[in-house]
């Protein structure tokens, strides 16, 4: 069970605060409720472009590594398709010096040309080397636009193509910071060797004169049911054909998600999972293969992803992933090797609180979906889970006109 006591700024910014005094550090986790499906399809990549901006220097604090590291603190982000969201760890000692960082660029960024310039160029070459470059890279632009047609998650997080990024004018980046990068926008867990007071008095002196931002209500276009299979073969320079097969599923808010996620870990979690039992070690089909949840906020997908062995073809290797489909949608899951997933998803979930960073993380994400106490709620959500719950949602998801299908060979040499 993860303690925590929460409070709300005037201004909006809601607050998290996590007391473990078994550590010497603090760190700060602060989550923007932004992400690419918030973008301008006209204007994509920008999310992305901010987690860079956002290091590149603030009003008051021309470089925001320099001073963190001399107090002996780190700091990363990261952006999704439904969030962006930025962390520094610290001696707790040293906590104001991360709140005098963080509330800095909330206030303002520095929005140079020239920063923006720079950070444009390494998110450029990022594109180039990540997606276009490396092997397998583009998956998920060419994935994305064939099983969505509306909503904004058809493009990937790096954007639609390179020039958007390429004309991103400043003054379209400070509009989309002042729309996003606002207090009553974000959701600051702080976590670790610290006291709630302090907290309360360091949070009203660097966050509380922070002028709220606009009401920020999504109205995005929602995703017609798929109702054909949809499939795309391309050709590429890389070393195996590889398959992916993505379902449309339900959002990480429902109910069957859950059951769903559950799916996944029948498949392919693990050296005894069926798809690695029988497509890699029985029949040698693959070298590797995959069925994740993508955990989307908006309602998401389902994947199923593998690497065929040589001298199989397409066609042996996408009549494989069915007929192993085609059970979980027969054959109820027996208990021991649904208490066996189960087991496994307690442990992860069990091991992913042990740090305080991942506890500042997942309080945030659980804030956002509704309520910071759902992770603490998680793990029994799992382990209600029933056989017939699985079978349903197989039926339900994994149905061949549900499909978007790339088939990604590798070129004849």
């Amino acid at each position: 069970m993860i303690q925590f006591e929460k409070f709300i700024l005037d201004n909006g910014l809601k607050v998290i605060v996590h007391q473990d005094k078994s550590t010497p550090m603090a760190c700060i986790n602060i989550l923007y409720d932004v992400g690419s499906r918030d973008e301008n399809p006209e204007q994509t990549g920008f999310a992305h472009l901010f987690e860079h901006l956002m290091f590149g220097g603030s009003v008051n604090i021309p470089n925001y590594d320099e001073p963190l590291q001399r107090v002996g603190g780190e700091n990363n982000a990261f952006t999704t398709n439904d969030i962006t969201n930025y962390h520094l760890s610290l001696p707790a000692e040293n906590l104001e010096t991360g709140f005098w960082l963080e509330s800095d660029r909330m206030l303002s960024l520095a929005f140079s040309e020239k920063s923006l310039e720079v950070q444009r160029s390494v998110v450029i070459e990022e594109f180039k080397q990540r997606y276009l470059n490396q092997p397998y890279g583009d998956v998920w632009l060419l994935l994305r636009p064939m099983a969505y047609k509306v909503h904004p998650y058809l493009w990937d997080t790096i954007g639609k193509e390179i020039s958007h990024i390429e004309n991103a004018k400043t003054e379209d980046v400070k509009n989309f910071f002042k729309k996003f990068y606002c207090p009553n926008n974000a959701i600051m867990v702080v976590a670790g060797n610290v006291d709630l007071d302090e907290v309360k008095s360091l949070s009203e002196k660097w966050f509380g004169h922070i002028l709220k931002g606009p009401d920020n209500k999504r109205n995005l276009p929602v995703e017609p049911e798929q109702t054909e299979a949809r499939s795309l073969t391309v050709e590429r320079d890389v070393p195996v054909d590889a398959i992916y097969k993505a379902y449309h599923m339900c959002s990480r808010y429902d109910k069957e998600y859950y059951a769903i996620d559950l799916i996944s870990d029948v498949l392919s979690q693990g050296n005894s999972s069926r798809l690695h039992k029988t497509l890699i070690k029985d029949k040698e089909m693959f070298s590797d293969i995959h069925a994740y949840v993508m955990g989307d906020f908006d309602k998401g997908l389902f994947v199923i992803s593998g690497k065929l062995s040589k001298g199989v073809s397409m066609e042996q290797a996408e009549l494989a992933i069915n007929e192993e489909i085609k059970k979980i949608q027969s054959e109820l899951v027996s208990v021991d090797e649904l208490t066996k997933v189960k087991n496994k998803s307690e442990a992860t979930h069990t091991f992913g609180e042990v740090d305080i960073l991942s506890k500042a993380t997942n309080l945030a994400i659980s804030e956002l979906l509704g309520n910071a106490d759902i992770i603490n709620k998680e793990v029994e959500k799992y382990l209600a889970v029933t056989a017939e719950q699985i079978k349903e949602q197989a039926n339900k998801i994994l149905r061949v006109e549900n499909c978007s299908t790339l088939y990604y060979k590798s070129k004849k040499k």
